[in-house]
């Protein structure tokens, strides 16, 4: 006679797994990824999709850090340094801080995780941008903080539109407000502020908030006067600077992230920081990447020559585009985006709605080749049809 199970066998007719669960998390959407490749072609029945949905380096990884990460294979059966030393020193070479400052976290989100975890609760609030990193309510919501969204420029600001309103967002810093997210560039929209209007917001935030600048992207930021924060932190105490390796290191697939702030502020990061968060075969990419100069050259080459074939692309077909400085550019198709998304699909290219950004009637699409763009743009073409 099989045995039985007690746990089919138990009265579970009143459970409700959302009653039980916190107010934050009951209110939350799932965040959506990009779709992959392979699930496309599945579902369609087609091959050789593209994916320019997810701001992905069309290059690939490093070389090098392909190399290190097999090699660091051969030890898989053994814990990853927990604390990371040798990709922190590393890191604190590159932006010439202290190992103590940098935190490192399973990609850049699980940094803007911990960082709610530890200022964010019922009866305190975050600030950011509309049309901002999806990530900042979902962090914000999940333990039960207040999210204050400010409206972005508008779009037909001549130098941001749909930029961040820093003076708005200023206004709505009060004494319950302990986390501000501003990402720069902003991703969906590739906007960016400059050196001097950033250091006066963050100069100007009481010592009772934390500012979380979130440079994603900055790697391929070629504006003279786009800031690297990480040069701050020594002034500001209570500024946070994420980065991550999933970009134009091309390691998303690893997830490689870091924030750089006070040795105070990071302490008490690395008190809500998972043991082992980061695993072995990322730590040994992520410090192989960092020396691999030509690979970070040519992306960032092939990132600039892709914007503006996209950018002028886009125009020429009477798209109206918001000009971004990241590897991605979103656009509007004046019409329902839906449908336009849905046929691109079909034509095997994937890009990214972002009604749930706050913008409807626009799709974002990842810089790639110079191939894979011409072939996006000729798609485009057969889906406005």
């Amino acid at each position: 006679m099989a045995s039985r199970n007690p746990v089919s066998d138990t009265n579970l007719g009143g459970f409700d797994a959302a009653a039980l669960a916190v107010d934050g998390v009951r209110g939350l959407t799932p965040y959506q990824p990009g779709k992959p490749v392979a699930a496309l072609e599945r579902e369609l029945g087609i091959r050789q999709a593209i994916k320019m949905a997810s701001n992905e380096n069309p290059l690939g990884p490093s070389p090098q850090a392909v190399e290190a990460a097999r090699a660091a294979m051969s030890e898989a059966h053994i814990y990853p340094d927990g604390a990371g030393f040798e990709l922190k020193a590393a890191l604190a070479t590159r932006h010439g801080v202290e190992p103590d400052a940098i935190t490192l976290g399973n990609g850049s989100n699980e940094v803007l995780e911990l960082i709610a975890r530890a200022w964010l609760a019922p009866g305190r609030a975050s600030v950011f941008s509309a049309h901002a990193f999806a990530v900042y309510p979902l962090v914000t919501q999940a333990v039960g903080a207040e999210a204050r969204v400010i409206d972005a420029l508008p779009a037909t600001d001549l130098e941001q539109p749909y930029g961040h309103d820093l003076a708005g967002m200023q206004k709505a810093v009060d004494d319950t407000v302990r986390v501000v997210f501003v990402a720069n560039p902003n991703n969906p929209t590739g906007t960016w502020v400059g050196r001097s209007a950033l250091e006066a917001f963050v100069a100007a935030m009481p010592a009772t908030t934390l500012v979380v600048i979130d440079e994603a992207y900055a790697e391929y930021v070629e504006q003279h006067d786009y800031p690297d924060t990480t040069q701050w932190v020594s002034r500001y105490p209570n500024l946070i600077v994420t980065r991550t390796f999933s970009k134009i290191q091309g390691l998303a697939g690893l997830r490689l992230g870091y924030s750089i702030s006070s040795p105070a502020v990071a302490e008490l990061l690395n008190r809500v920081r998972q043991p082992f968060n980061v695993n072995a075969l990322a730590q040994a990419a992520g410090l192989a990447a960092l020396g691999d100069s030509s690979h970070i050259e040519r992306s960032v080459r092939v990132n600039r020559e892709g914007l503006v074939q996209l950018g002028e692309g886009l125009r020429e077909r009477g798209l109206r585009v918001i000009p971004s400085v990241g590897n991605f550019i979103t656009f509007d198709t004046g019409r329902d985006a839906g449908p336009v998304f849905e046929a691109l699909q079909r034509e095997g290219v994937i890009t990214r709605p972002v009604e749930n950004y706050g913008l409807p009637g626009h799709l974002r699409v990842t810089v790639s080749t110079a191939e894979d763009n011409e072939r996006f743009l000729q798609a485009l073409d057969r889906a406005l049809a």
